[in-house]
């Protein structure tokens, strides 16, 4: 894939409280760069959220709307949260992950995305925007969760 971003940060409470909040869809809007709305639009098999369930986003990236759809891949909570885009303007693929931390948890995103055509020739700002909107990310996700 032509973007591969990664970044993290600690934030100073446990894995599972940390990852509850960030890997509830119904918070996407609060604490994800860019996201307005973020909606259950298919159930996983045995029922709400989980493997196959799907999430549809409304965001704004670089001045335009973004409509796309998110299929849960891997779902181990509180560790790990994959999604991959089932429907979209590029192919996205996007991961969290909260490990235990000497001084809290230790939570990452990475993004990856983007093959061939413009997204090959909008790569390099592309990734510096990605990697922007993920440190804010995960700062507004730690002053969500001190501030609760």
């Amino acid at each position: 894939m032509t973007i591969d971003v990664s970044v993290e940060r600690v934030i100073p409470l446990p894995p599972e409280r940390v990852a509850e909040y960030a890997m509830d869809w119904r918070h996407d809007a609060e604490w994800t760069q860019g996201i307005r709305t973020a909606e259950l639009t298919r159930e996983a098999d045995a029922g709400g959220f989980g493997v196959d369930a799907e999430i549809t986003r409304t965001a704004f990236f670089l001045g335009r709307r973004i409509d796309y759809v998110l299929r849960v891949a891997a779902y181990e909570p509180p560790h790990l949260l994959d999604m991959i885009s089932v429907a979209g303007p590029m192919p996205m693929h996007v991961t969290y992950a909260f490990e235990p931390d000497a001084r809290g948890t230790c939570a990452r995103i990475r993004v990856r995305g983007g093959e061939g055509g413009f997204y090959r020739l909008a790569a390099p700002l592309m990734a510096r925007q990605v990697r922007s909107s993920l440190r804010k990310d995960l700062r507004d996700l730690e002053q969500r969760l001190i501030g609760r």
